[in-house]
């Protein structure tokens, strides 16, 4: 490998591993968060959940 690569000003790879970690331990410590939260994002983008299907 060459080193003439250019030094990173900005990680976008670690900046995510760190939200990710982030919200691990947060929905870890408190499932319902998560819940509250997926229930936003879909609210606000107009998602709706899939139907269950019952076996």
């Amino acid at each position: 490998m060459s080193n003439n690569k250019k030094e990173k000003n900005f990680d976008a790879v670690k900046m995510m591993r760190e939200i990710r970690d982030t919200l691990s331990k947060q929905y870890i410590e408190n499932p319902e968060l998560e819940e509250k939260d997926l229930e936003l994002i879909r609210k606000k983008y107009g998602i709706r959940e899939k139907e269950k299907t019952k076996y």
